[in-house]
């Protein structure tokens, strides 16, 4: 009986460490993501073009894998993979009152401002390189 509470106990610790771990990693990739937009004049073209939305999905990526720890990788990578696909096709939708939600900040930083078929393949690269990263660190 003792051994399986101490078991349980090393599982909880470790499910509270990885989620710690992906949250700091959230806030890390939101600040480069920022940084991206503030310094994008000081950064190179293709990096100020492409990496903000790949940082984006790789957030997307991330916040997953703090909520669904104890879930496989592949299941954070298809939820954020959809999420992040989902929010650029609802930008095709261009009722009066989304549009006043994507004209403010944070709407414009959550939700877009027009679709671009581009970024679909940044999403796609920013998730596929934290899951890469995620997958390598994992083994």
């Amino acid at each position: 009986m003792r051994n399986e509470v101490m078991k349980a106990t090393l599982i909880k610790s470790r499910l509270i460490k990885s989620r710690l771990i992906y949250s700091g990693m959230v806030l890390l990739v939101i600040v480069l993501g920022l940084g991206t937009r503030a310094y994008g004049n000081e950064l190179p073209a293709f990096v100020s073009a492409h990496f903000g939305d790949a940082l984006w999905a790789g957030m997307i990526y991330l916040g997953c894998r703090a909520l669904f720890t104890r879930h496989p990788l592949w299941l954070s990578l298809l939820l954020s993979l959809g999420f992040s696909f989902g929010i650029e096709i609802s930008q095709l939708y261009q009722a009066d009152w989304i549009v006043q939600i994507r004209a403010t900040t944070i709407g414009g930083l959550v939700l877009g401002q027009g679709f671009l078929w581009v970024d679909l393949i940044r999403y796609t690269a920013g998730v596929l390189f934290c899951y890469a990263v995620d997958q390598i660190l994992q083994n």
